[in-house]
């Protein structure tokens, strides 16, 4: 084995649900030039060329279930990207689909020993701990529809708990993934996000003055999905359970104080 066979994904298949655009259609070329055999499944157009493409919403179980049928073998790496605030139905897009579908998976056996699971979560999803009364309560109920029925009726049918969700869930599961042989993890893109672009309006005023301070643009999606891709590698093989923050420094430079303008926001995040 040479010095970088373990970020490689030769031999794999890798399947990344929401892969059209964005950071999950910049985690699918990536894992094409790794040389996997790459699985993209989204409800959006996909004109990616290297690709098989499956018609899949997050939304309605029942297309997952006819996703499931065109998979056709095992998936070592299954990566999940979301969608922004005020999409409907978000509640079910930015978590419970995908809790959905790897729970399938699962009871096919098609996530063997060896496999990895990489979310995009967000830095909406941070301080999640401060909230896990709630979301032990959300994440106990198994049933997809019964789920989406009590996000609605509770009022957390939003991008933020969504995301709180999402890094909940990876904690949870770290163990009982583990002891199946698959690793569970995030990445939690911040104020540089490729997300935050197509939200220009309303998203990417927040975190612009650490930006203007730090020199830094918001990240490309080719900068998310290395790292994501990374955790979802034989490389990475120890990490497990985490959420990894990708956001150029600025949660830290607020927990530290020292981007003092950003230490009330993350103290809020994270329920201080």
């Amino acid at each position: 084995m040479t010095l970088f066979d373990a970020f490689r994904f030769d031999g794999k298949r890798v399947l990344v649900v929401g892969g059209a655009t964005g950071m999950g259609a910049a985690t699918a070329e990536l894992a094409l030039a790794a040389g996997a055999e790459v699985i993209v499944a989204d409800c959006a157009p996909i004109t990616m060329a290297g690709v098989r493409t499956i018609a899949l919403d997050l939304a309605d179980s029942a297309t997952i279930d006819a996703a499931l049928e065109q998979i056709g073998g095992p998936v070592h790496a299954l990566v999940a990207a979301g969608v922004a605030d005020g999409t409907p139905g978000i509640e079910r897009i930015n978590f419970l689909g995908h809790r959905y579908l790897i729970d399938r998976l699962l009871a096919a056996d098609l996530l063997p020993s060896g496999a990895a699971i990489g979310f995009i979560s967000s830095s909406a999803g941070l301080g999640w701990e401060s909230n896990l009364t709630l979301l032990r309560e959300y994440l106990s109920i198994t049933d997809f529809h019964d789920a989406a029925r009590w996000a609605v009726e509770h009022g957390k049918a939003d991008y933020k708990f969504s995301k709180q969700a999402v890094c909940a869930y990876i904690a949870t599961q770290a163990l009982p993934l583990r002891s199946r042989g698959i690793r569970i993890n995030a990445i939690c893109p911040g104020p540089d996000t490729p997300l935050a672009r197509a939200n220009a309006a309303s998203w990417l005023g927040f975190g612009a003055d650490f930006r203007a301070v730090a020199g830094t643009e918001p990240a490309r999606p080719i900068e998310q999905a290395r790292p994501l891709l990374f955790l979802c590698s034989d490389a990475a093989s120890a990490v497990n359970g985490i959420t990894l923050t990708s956001d150029s420094g600025y949660f830290s430079s607020g927990m530290a104080g020292s981007f003092p303008a950003a230490t009330p926001v993350v103290n809020f995040m994270l329920g201080r």
